[in-house]
């Protein structure tokens, strides 16, 4: 009598498994193929996608194309957008399947991604002229960043490729003076210099990630392709070359270093943070609530930030010390804010008075939550997510990188919920950019 074989239970097993794994092998190559072919048709020649096309659409000398441009492919508008869509699409694939896919494999593309854009010329924004031109009026013109624009100084040659010339700077004392430590390369230098800080950041703060999700025994492989493969990450701040960038790996290590219980240091890289950007001082009272030891984390923390205030203010004077210093964006209105498409519905402009201060005290409510749910126990690092999404919600002013505030806790804790709306707010960020408000600056 013939016997039948029946199979095995493990090779069932492995069946889907193995199918993920594919999924995610094959959305990896096509978001990294889609990054590549975006920066080579940002490097073939004056785009919308490169920042001076506004101000100057047919300026693109060779220091800006940068090493791609002898292998630039040239692109139209529909071809740029639907790479962009491309490696939306990718990304999304590779959260499903990122639990399935090799450390190796991932990390690879990761790595190649940031490197494409990397590469490139500075895409999507001109922040990154910005950066250099406030290091260059208190270097070369002798005018404090926090008093005067860039208006004062009109002969400057980075002036024609500045898109705000009557606002000072909203930076933080640490960043500002580390880009005037870039003045005397020049231009071309600190771009390229920025350009290569802000991959190498992202990397870093992916790895910390890593590190993070181990500690707390996440999958760490979900929580880095969530940051390190984000499109408002890689497109948008890497290849912008934003400071975002730079004060993300500053808080992603304070984390790390209070989750250590190493207090100090977790108190010295908030307050680095705070110094880079002051939207990153939201984390320091949802930090001390979730220490164990939060006088020392404060004492550190304190010292720091003063130490840097000091020698901002020998540098740039007690204008550093005022409150139009670090909230001269708040003073400007975009149109896709939250609040602004509110006012617009009603019928009352582009941002009445009422609306503002009502999501401002919705701000609040939301904020008092999130650090009462801290206190009775919560993680601090959701604490601090929820605070940031909510902060993203209630400001006027909004840009697709903002979104790095947000994705960074969501990425350092495993809350579902969290990640889900996050990862809501990036699609809205980057369909504002890409589909909606501004096709790619078309």
């Amino acid at each position: 009598m013939a016997t039948r074989t029946l199979p095995r239970p493990a090779a069932r097993a492995r069946a889907a498994p193995l199918s993920r794994a594919a999924t995610g092998n094959l959305a990896l190559i096509g978001l990294v193929g889609a990054a590549a072919v975006l920066a080579l048709t940002a490097a073939a020649g004056p785009s919308p996608l490169v920042s001076t096309f506004r101000t100057m659409p047919h300026y693109f000398p060779a220091w800006l194309a940068g090493p791609l441009h002898a292998i630039g492919i040239p692109g139209s508008q529909a071809l740029r957008i639907a790479l962009v869509v491309m490696f939306c699409a990718c990304y999304a694939a590779v959260l499903r399947c990122a639990a399935a896919v090799s450390s190796r494999r991932l990390w690879a593309a990761i790595v190649l991604a940031h490197l494409a854009v990397a590469l490139a010329p500075p895409l999507l924004s001109g922040d990154v002229f910005g950066y250099i031109g406030f290091a260059r009026l208190e270097s070369l013109h002798g005018l404090s960043p926090y008093a005067f624009t860039a208006s004062a100084a009109p002969g400057d040659a980075i002036h024609p490729l500045l898109g705000w010339t009557d606002v000072t700077t909203p930076y933080g004392p640490l960043f500002t003076l580390f880009t005037m430590a870039l003045v005397p390369l020049g231009i071309a230098g600190a771009l390229w210099t920025l350009k290569a800080l802000a991959a190498l950041t992202s990397l870093a703060t992916v790895l910390v990630i890593w590190r993070v999700a181990r500690r707390l025994g996440h999958e760490p492989r979900s929580a880095a392709a969530l940051y390190g493969l984000n499109p408002l990450v890689v497109i948008f701040a890497v290849g912008g070359a934003h400071n975002e960038t730079l004060f993300g790996l500053a808080l992603a290590a304070g984390a790390l270093y209070v989750l250590s219980a190493r207090e100090r240091a977790g108190g010295v890289a908030l307050a680095a943070a705070t110094a880079v950007k002051a939207s990153a001082a939201l984390a320091i009272p949802f930090a001390l609530i979730g220490t164990r030891r939060p006088r020392r984390l404060a004492i550190a923390g304190a010292v720091a930030l003063a130490a840097a205030l000091g020698a901002g203010v020998g540098v740039f004077g007690v204008h550093l010390l005022g409150a139009g210093a670090w909230l001269t964006q708040q003073h400007q209105v975009a149109g896709h804010s939250l609040p602004s498409q509110v006012s617009k519905l009603l019928g009352l402009g582009d941002l009445a008075l009422g609306v503002r201060v009502a999501f401002l005290a919705a701000f609040v409510i939301a904020l008092a939550a999130s650090l009462q749910r801290t206190w009775r126990g919560a993680p601090w690092i959701e604490g601090y997510g929820w605070a940031t999404l909510a902060l993203l919600a209630a400001t006027a002013w909004i840009l697709p990188w903002y979104g790095l505030w947000a994705l960074l806790p969501a990425s350092l804790c495993a809350n579902r919920r969290l990640r889900a709306v996050t990862l809501g707010a990036c699609t809205y960020l980057v369909a504002i950019q890409v589909l909606v408000a501004k096709p790619l600056l078309a």
